[in-house]
């Protein structure tokens, strides 16, 4: 039986898997929340120096984060099979963002049911 705190850890450590694989290089830091039907992942470090030095200009600043969001987007597929995999459910909608400021990436699956819940009737 999986934990909440279980379930958190698979999918931070899988979500820097395939950074690493579709990206190139995996975030510094990922850290997974699972909220009622929504797991919210805040990943840090996932900026390249080159990255950070284009984002200091405006014009740099948006072009990163269009990039970004397209690669990401791109592989939206993989991540909606991976996060079901790893939880049962089905990803409904994904939203994401990133920061150029402080380099972090903040991702959040929106599943069709209330995973928290399930979770917590488990370990009853």
């Amino acid at each position: 039986m999986r934990t909440k705190g279980m379930m958190e850890a698979e999918v931070s450590r899988a979500l820097t898997q395939w950074e690493r694989d579709f990206l190139g290089r995996g975030s510094v830091d990922v850290k997974t929340d699972i909220v009622r039907n929504m797991i919210v992942v805040m990943l840090k470090g996932v900026l390249t120096p080159a990255e950070k030095l284009l984002a200091a200009q405006k014009d740099g600043m948006l072009s990163v984060k269009r990039n970004r969001s397209e690669l990401v987007e791109t592989g939206a597929d993989q991540l909606y099979q991976l996060i079901g995999e790893l939880t049962g459910k089905q990803v409904v909608s994904f939203f994401t963002d990133i920061s150029t400021r402080s380099g972090e990436r903040i991702m959040v699956f929106i599943l069709d049911g209330n995973l928290e819940n399930e979770l917590a009737m488990k370990k009853v």
